[in-house]
Protein backbone atom coordinates (compact mmCIF):
# COMPACT_ATOMS: atom_id res chain seq x y z
CA UNK A 1 0.00 0.00 0.00
CA UNK A 2 1.44 3.32 -0.93
CA UNK A 3 0.70 6.25 1.33
CA UNK A 4 1.78 9.91 1.48
CA UNK A 5 2.03 11.70 4.85
CA UNK A 6 1.17 15.37 4.43
CA UNK A 7 2.36 17.64 7.06
CA UNK A 8 2.55 21.52 8.17
CA UNK A 9 5.28 23.43 8.71
CA UNK A 10 4.85 23.58 12.41
CA UNK A 11 6.52 20.62 12.87
CA UNK A 12 9.55 22.23 11.60
CA UNK A 13 10.24 19.56 8.90
CA UNK A 14 11.89 20.94 6.31
CA UNK A 15 11.68 20.02 2.76
CA UNK A 16 13.01 17.87 0.74
CA UNK A 17 12.74 15.19 3.83
CA UNK A 18 11.60 11.69 3.01
CA UNK A 19 9.87 10.81 -0.12
CA UNK A 20 6.96 9.23 1.54
CA UNK A 21 6.73 13.30 3.17
CA UNK A 22 5.17 16.19 1.87
CA UNK A 23 5.07 19.51 4.01
CA UNK A 24 2.47 22.35 3.60
CA UNK A 25 4.21 25.85 4.66
CA UNK A 26 2.55 27.77 6.89
CA UNK A 27 2.63 31.70 6.89
CA UNK A 28 5.20 34.18 8.89
CA UNK A 29 4.70 38.03 8.90
CA UNK A 30 6.77 40.29 9.74
CA UNK A 31 5.40 43.85 9.10
CA UNK A 32 4.11 43.95 5.99
CA UNK A 33 6.54 41.12 4.35
CA UNK A 34 4.75 37.66 4.46
CA UNK A 35 6.91 34.29 3.80
CA UNK A 36 6.67 30.51 3.68
CA UNK A 37 7.38 28.89 6.45
CA UNK A 38 10.93 26.92 5.38
CA UNK A 39 10.16 27.51 2.06
CA UNK A 40 10.76 31.69 1.84
CA UNK A 41 12.31 31.76 5.24
CA UNK A 42 14.70 29.50 6.68
CA UNK A 43 14.77 28.45 10.16
CA UNK A 44 18.15 30.70 10.73
CA UNK A 45 16.90 33.65 9.15
CA UNK A 46 13.52 33.73 11.31
CA UNK A 47 15.80 33.87 13.90
CA UNK A 48 17.79 36.67 12.93
CA UNK A 49 14.69 38.94 11.47
CA UNK A 50 13.09 37.98 15.13
CA UNK A 51 15.55 39.81 17.03
CA UNK A 52 15.46 42.60 14.76
CA UNK A 53 11.71 43.54 15.24
CA UNK A 54 10.31 45.03 18.64
CA UNK A 55 6.90 43.06 17.95
CA UNK A 56 6.10 39.57 17.37
CA UNK A 57 5.79 38.44 14.45
CA UNK A 58 2.56 36.15 13.16
CA UNK A 59 2.12 33.21 12.21
CA UNK A 60 -1.17 31.92 9.62
CA UNK A 61 -2.46 28.61 9.35
CA UNK A 62 -2.35 26.05 6.47
CA UNK A 63 -5.33 27.21 4.06
CA UNK A 64 -8.36 24.19 3.00
CA UNK A 65 -7.29 24.96 -0.42
CA UNK A 66 -3.04 24.56 0.20
CA UNK A 67 -4.74 20.96 2.01
CA UNK A 68 -6.73 20.49 -1.03
CA UNK A 69 -4.07 20.71 -3.36
CA UNK A 70 -1.19 18.74 -1.40
CA UNK A 71 -4.24 15.84 -1.09
CA UNK A 72 -5.19 15.56 -4.70
CA UNK A 73 -1.57 15.72 -5.74
CA UNK A 74 -0.79 12.82 -3.27
CA UNK A 75 -3.96 10.85 -4.08
CA UNK A 76 -2.78 10.52 -7.77
CA UNK A 77 0.17 8.73 -6.84
CA UNK A 78 -0.54 6.69 -3.07
CA UNK A 79 -3.18 4.57 -2.25
CA UNK A 80 -3.95 6.82 0.42
CA UNK A 81 -2.84 9.98 2.56
CA UNK A 82 -2.01 10.55 6.57
CA UNK A 83 -2.02 13.64 7.55
CA UNK A 84 -0.77 15.25 10.73
CA UNK A 85 -1.50 18.85 12.21
CA UNK A 86 -0.59 20.63 14.78
CA UNK A 87 -2.93 21.07 17.98
CA UNK A 88 -6.66 22.16 16.82
CA UNK A 89 -6.42 24.32 20.35
CA UNK A 90 -3.30 26.52 18.47
CA UNK A 91 -4.51 26.75 15.25
CA UNK A 92 -7.32 26.80 13.04
CA UNK A 93 -5.22 24.38 10.64
CA UNK A 94 -6.92 20.71 11.91
CA UNK A 95 -9.83 22.51 10.79
CA UNK A 96 -8.44 23.51 6.95
CA UNK A 97 -6.85 20.23 6.79
CA UNK A 98 -10.71 18.57 7.18
CA UNK A 99 -12.18 20.81 4.79
CA UNK A 100 -9.63 20.45 2.11
CA UNK A 101 -9.69 16.57 2.46
CA UNK A 102 -13.66 16.85 2.31
CA UNK A 103 -15.21 14.43 0.17
CA UNK A 104 -12.10 12.11 -0.68
CA UNK A 105 -11.65 8.75 -0.09
CA UNK A 106 -8.70 6.92 2.15
CA UNK A 107 -7.16 10.03 3.72
CA UNK A 108 -6.96 10.05 7.53
CA UNK A 109 -6.68 13.11 9.19
CA UNK A 110 -4.67 13.38 12.76
CA UNK A 111 -4.69 16.04 15.30
CA UNK A 112 -1.54 15.92 16.80
CA UNK A 113 -2.72 17.69 20.00
CA UNK A 114 0.88 18.99 19.81
CA UNK A 115 3.43 20.93 18.09
CA UNK A 116 7.24 21.36 16.82
CA UNK A 117 9.25 18.08 17.85
CA UNK A 118 6.06 16.41 19.36
CA UNK A 119 4.11 16.59 15.24
CA UNK A 120 7.56 15.33 14.33
CA UNK A 121 7.57 12.29 16.78
CA UNK A 122 4.59 11.39 14.88
CA UNK A 123 5.34 11.80 11.38
CA UNK A 124 8.63 10.10 12.02
CA UNK A 125 6.81 6.79 13.84
CA UNK A 126 3.99 6.86 11.01
CA UNK A 127 7.22 6.53 8.31
CA UNK A 128 8.17 3.22 10.36
CA UNK A 129 4.77 1.80 10.49
CA UNK A 130 4.94 2.47 6.32
CA UNK A 131 8.35 0.71 6.33
CA UNK A 132 6.93 -2.51 8.40
CA UNK A 133 3.99 -3.21 5.86
CA UNK A 134 1.28 -1.58 7.75
CA UNK A 135 -2.35 -0.28 6.26
CA UNK A 136 -3.15 3.62 6.27
CA UNK A 137 -6.04 2.97 8.72
CA UNK A 138 -3.96 0.55 11.03
CA UNK A 139 -1.47 3.57 11.23
CA UNK A 140 -3.55 6.26 11.94
CA UNK A 141 -5.38 4.41 14.54
CA UNK A 142 -2.05 3.37 16.04
CA UNK A 143 -1.26 7.42 15.76
CA UNK A 144 -4.53 8.24 17.15
CA UNK A 145 -3.82 5.69 20.41
CA UNK A 146 0.24 7.60 20.96
CA UNK A 147 -1.27 11.04 21.10
CA UNK A 148 -2.01 10.78 24.43
CA UNK A 149 1.17 9.46 25.53
CA UNK A 150 3.12 12.13 23.56
CA UNK A 151 5.26 14.60 25.97
CA UNK A 152 6.81 17.71 24.77
CA UNK A 153 9.24 19.85 27.41
CA UNK A 154 11.31 22.93 26.71
CA UNK A 155 13.22 25.11 28.75
CA UNK A 156 13.40 28.55 27.62
CA UNK A 157 16.23 30.53 28.50
CA UNK A 158 14.61 34.24 28.23
CA UNK A 159 11.20 35.62 29.37
CA UNK A 160 11.12 38.09 27.04
CA UNK A 161 9.49 36.80 24.14
CA UNK A 162 6.37 35.50 26.87
CA UNK A 163 6.58 39.40 27.46
CA UNK A 164 6.29 40.61 24.41
CA UNK A 165 3.35 37.98 23.48
CA UNK A 166 1.58 38.77 26.95
CA UNK A 167 1.59 35.61 28.86
CA UNK A 168 4.01 37.41 31.04
CA UNK A 169 4.04 41.25 32.55
CA UNK A 170 7.18 43.48 32.41
CA UNK A 171 7.54 42.88 36.05
CA UNK A 172 7.47 39.33 36.12
CA UNK A 173 9.86 39.70 33.13
CA UNK A 174 12.12 42.01 34.48
CA UNK A 175 12.52 39.79 38.07
CA UNK A 176 13.09 36.46 36.22
CA UNK A 177 15.66 38.38 33.94
CA UNK A 178 17.50 39.40 37.43
CA UNK A 179 17.05 35.88 39.02
CA UNK A 180 18.35 34.28 36.04
CA UNK A 181 14.52 31.99 35.89
CA UNK A 182 13.97 29.39 32.85
CA UNK A 183 10.69 29.00 32.31
CA UNK A 184 9.75 24.99 31.56
CA UNK A 185 7.08 24.32 29.12
CA UNK A 186 4.69 21.85 28.21
CA UNK A 187 1.77 21.03 25.84
CA UNK A 188 -0.70 19.62 28.00
CA UNK A 189 -4.15 18.27 25.86
CA UNK A 190 -3.09 20.41 22.80
CA UNK A 191 -2.48 23.85 24.72
CA UNK A 192 0.71 25.25 25.76
CA UNK A 193 1.24 25.48 29.54
CA UNK A 194 3.81 26.56 32.61
CA UNK A 195 5.09 23.92 33.98
CA UNK A 196 7.57 25.31 36.37
CA UNK A 197 10.87 27.57 36.72
CA UNK A 198 14.39 26.90 37.24
CA UNK A 199 17.37 29.20 38.14
CA UNK A 200 19.77 28.92 35.78
CA UNK A 201 20.26 26.23 32.73
CA UNK A 202 21.88 23.58 34.81
CA UNK A 203 18.79 23.84 37.07
CA UNK A 204 16.18 23.32 34.05
CA UNK A 205 18.05 20.60 32.72
CA UNK A 206 18.11 18.74 35.90
CA UNK A 207 14.14 19.75 35.99
CA UNK A 208 13.63 18.39 32.38
CA UNK A 209 15.12 14.82 33.35
CA UNK A 210 13.93 14.76 36.28
CA UNK A 211 10.22 15.00 34.73
CA UNK A 212 10.90 12.48 31.92
CA UNK A 213 12.48 10.14 34.92
CA UNK A 214 9.32 9.97 36.63
CA UNK A 215 7.35 9.92 33.30
CA UNK A 216 9.08 7.40 32.19
CA UNK A 217 9.82 7.33 28.49
CA UNK A 218 9.24 4.08 25.80
CA UNK A 219 12.67 3.32 24.84
CA UNK A 220 10.92 1.75 21.20
CA UNK A 221 9.29 5.04 19.98
CA UNK A 222 10.98 7.98 18.94
CA UNK A 223 12.70 10.77 20.92
CA UNK A 224 13.16 14.21 19.34
CA UNK A 225 15.61 17.01 20.45
CA UNK A 226 14.71 20.30 19.34
CA UNK A 227 16.63 24.12 19.50
CA UNK A 228 15.80 27.41 18.79
CA UNK A 229 17.93 30.11 17.31
CA UNK A 230 20.69 30.40 15.17
CA UNK A 231 23.02 28.13 17.92
CA UNK A 232 22.88 24.74 19.03
CA UNK A 233 24.90 25.19 22.01
CA UNK A 234 22.87 25.35 24.65
CA UNK A 235 20.86 21.47 23.71
CA UNK A 236 24.51 20.49 23.62
CA UNK A 237 25.03 21.38 26.95
CA UNK A 238 21.62 19.75 28.18
CA UNK A 239 23.01 16.44 25.62
CA UNK A 240 26.19 16.54 28.32
CA UNK A 241 24.31 16.91 30.76
CA UNK A 242 21.72 14.15 30.48
CA UNK A 243 24.14 10.98 29.88
CA UNK A 244 22.77 8.74 31.54
CA UNK A 245 19.43 9.59 30.61
CA UNK A 246 20.03 9.29 26.97
CA UNK A 247 22.09 6.35 26.57
CA UNK A 248 19.27 4.89 27.79
CA UNK A 249 17.45 5.37 24.51
CA UNK A 250 20.11 3.21 23.39
CA UNK A 251 20.32 4.77 19.98
CA UNK A 252 21.27 9.05 18.95
CA UNK A 253 18.26 11.00 19.18
CA UNK A 254 16.49 12.82 16.21
CA UNK A 255 17.81 16.74 16.67
CA UNK A 256 16.20 19.42 15.08
CA UNK A 257 15.86 22.69 14.94
CA UNK A 258 12.76 24.49 15.49
CA UNK A 259 11.00 27.47 13.63
CA UNK A 260 8.31 29.73 13.53
CA UNK A 261 5.40 28.56 15.01
CA UNK A 262 7.15 28.07 18.68
CA UNK A 263 9.96 30.24 18.35
CA UNK A 264 7.75 33.69 17.81
CA UNK A 265 6.66 32.67 21.91
CA UNK A 266 9.96 31.41 23.28
CA UNK A 267 12.50 33.18 20.88
CA UNK A 268 16.17 31.61 20.98
CA UNK A 269 18.20 29.32 22.95
CA UNK A 270 15.19 27.14 24.01
CA UNK A 271 15.84 23.33 24.49
CA UNK A 272 13.08 20.86 23.92
CA UNK A 273 12.17 17.15 24.06
CA UNK A 274 9.94 15.22 22.67
CA UNK A 275 9.42 11.37 23.97
CA UNK A 276 6.13 8.89 24.46
CA UNK A 277 5.54 7.73 27.77
CA UNK A 278 5.98 4.07 29.06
Amino acid sequence: MKIQIIVDSASDIVSPYHENVTVVPMTVTFGENSYLDGVTISHREFYEKLVEYETLPFTSAVSPYDFEKATDAALKDNDAVIIITLSSKLSSTYQNAVIGADGRENVYIIDSLNVAVGERALVDYALTLIDRGRSADEIAGELNALVPRLRVLALLDTLEYLKKGGRISKTVAFAGGLLNIKPVVTVDDGEVTLLGKARGSRQGNNYLNEYIRSAGYDKKLPVILGYTGISDHLLRKYIADSGDLLNAYGKEPVITSIGATIGTHVGPNAVAIAFFEA
